[in-house]
């Protein structure tokens, strides 16, 4: 007897629907075939078990089964409950086998029979919806990430026992409910969660002195401009870094809806999670390999620049992660995606984040300190800069100097600008751009969301300067000897700082600001 039944596979962050043959035949071997992985194959073991330990037989004649199109990898455990189910349907075992194609089912058994959690739900569910299933059947577990999708019944499960129960009398069971609706409003088939907090238990009031470095910070969020902070030993680079989500806006619907699928194929989503609402933070230790980074493996799986998408990556002592995964990072910074490619396929992962790092000046960390005398040998301090390659250090627009916290700073008693205050000016010149760049859609050619992404053209029409805002900028790029890469991003935060102030031209005071973010550029900075 034949039996189909619908499963799906995830690529990047979308999923394409897989059709699930099972065939009972006379004869004998069981065959799984359509280009499947080790895991695939294992899975009739598991099914095996599984079945026999719940009161049912497995047949004893020929076994075959297929999953189409057979041009397509498919690898995980994940396909174990919809072959369970067919096995079952293909031996007489359910009465009614044409139910089983009315619904998308996905999840990994245990040898008992229990139904086990699976990654990439989200995207499943999405593609599910889209091709007007009756429902989507996952592992218990992974219910709320589903519920996200609205119009598609989510039936979830524990154990194959209660799921052969739901095919003998469907009714006996109630779809799970959607989270309540929120603030959010868009057309689109899927419903967020409430909002989460930004990085609980953190706030720049937390903070003494370094108002520089938090201006520094703001602008870093306003703009969505890369930033490099550089300073000695135990400045506060780090506990300023871990800050900045909680003065950045919350993601609006595409962009969670995008964050979670990523998250949601990684894997990196806890039981019962829902949206993502605030921007990511990603916090590498600088031994990961350039794999880790970008993303990679057979069945190619997200790396932490795209789990950082929509959010931050923040990357402490710099220098200290290798060569090769620095410069990895080069392309996916412009293009604001990672293109993964494997023999038998090409994914596509998003990859637009705020850069952030920070390192110190020079190896013992001292160089240009206020009190303190650096120790290095000559050349010390250039060699250790030079881990980091110009075209890395092209794409940083802000390059920040932290000197310490005074002792007056850090003994006063007063609080500091709460991260609520501050995220009211970033979420007010986002805004402002966000108007602006739907104006100039036709000359940017792809979408221009904030500063950081003007493009060449796009940025003499937006970033033009006066001739005091002219002869301040000549002059600063003569004297302080400034790279001609530097001219480009001064003009980009400039106009960060305009915004911030509320006007639409760029004034000499707003360029000098500028100006000032250029530590690395300046010649015998290093000396």
């Amino acid at each position: 007897m034949l039996v189909k039944t619908f499963g799906s596979a995830v690529y990047g962050i979308e999923a394409i629907t897989i059709t699930i043959e099972i065939n009972v035949t006379e004869g004998l071997h069981t065959f799984v075939v359509g280009l499947v992985d080790s895991a695939v194959r294992e899975s009739i073991q598991r099914v095996e078990s599984a079945i026999k330990s719940n009161g049912y037989f497995m047949p004893r004649t020929k076994l075959v089964i297929n999953l189409a199109p057979a041009g397509i990898r498919k690898s995980g455990p994940a396909f174990d409950l919809p072959i369970a189910l067919g096995v079952l349907a293909a031996s007489g075992q359910l009465t009614d086998p044409a139910l089983l194609g009315e619904y998308l089912i996905m999840g990994e058994l245990g040898l008992d029979g229990s139904i086990l959690a699976i990654n990439g739900v989200l995207p499943i569910a999405v593609q599910a919806r889209k091709e007007n299933f009756k429902g989507l059947i996952i592992p218990r577990h992974n219910a709320g990430e589903a519920a996200i999708v609205r119009g598609l019944p989510v039936f979830s499960f524990g154990h194959i026992r209660e799921l052969i129960a739901f095919f003998k009398d469907p009714r006996s069971r109630e779809a799970a409910r959607p989270p309540a609706p929120s603030s959010y409003s868009d057309p689109s088939p899927l419903d967020p969660s409430y909002p989460d907090p930004a990085c609980p238990g953190l706030d720049f009031s937390d903070v003494k002195g370094q108002d520089s470095i938090k201006r520094a910070l703001e602008i870093t969020a306003a703009g969505g401009h890369n930033a490099i902070l550089i300073g000695p030993p135990g400045a506060g680079k780090t506990m300023l870094a871990k800050r900045l989500p909680t003065i950045l806006p919350p993601l609006g619907f595409s962009e969670a809806l995008e964050t979670t699928k990523i998250h949601s194929v990684a894997g990196k989503l806890a039981a019962n999670s829902r949206l993502i609402t605030q921007p990511p933070f990603r916090s590498p230790h600088h031994t990961l390999s350039p794999g880790a980074l970008v993303g990679g493996g057979g069945i190619p799986q997200p790396g932490e620049i795209s789990l950082a998408h929509n959010g931050v990556l923040f990357l402490d002592e710099l220098p200290e992660f290798s060569r090769n995964a620095l410069e990895v990072m080069r392309q996916p910074m412009e293009d604001r995606k990672v293109t993964i490619s494997r023999t038998r396929i090409s994914v596509d992962f998003p990859a637009g984040f705020i850069l952030l790092a920070s390192m110190n000046p020079c190896p013992c960390g001292y160089h240009n300190h206020p009190q303190r005398e650096c120790v290095c040998l000559p050349g010390q301090v250039q060699k250790y800069l030079s881990r980091i390659s110009g075209p890395l250090l092209d794409r940083i627009d802000l390059q920040v100097e932290v000197a310490p916290a005074s002792y007056s700073e850090l003994s006063h008693e007063g609080t500091s600008e709460s991260s609520a205050c501050i995220r009211e000016r970033v979420i007010a010149a986002r805004a402002l751009q966000k108007g602006r760049y739907a104006a100039y859609a036709g000359i940017a050619g792809q979408p221009v969301h904030y500063n950081a992404q003007i493009g060449n053209r796009l940025l003499r029409e937006v970033c033009r300067i006066d001739d005091a805002g002219e002869r301040l900028l000549r002059g600063a790029m003569d004297k302080l000897q400034l790279s001609a890469r530097a001219y480009e991003r001064i003009l980009k935060v400039a106009r960060t700082i305009a915004d911030l102030a509320v006007c639409d031209l760029i004034r000499p005071e707003h360029l000098a600001e500028a100006i000032q973010y250029r530590s690395l550029d300046r010649a015998g900075w290093s000396r």
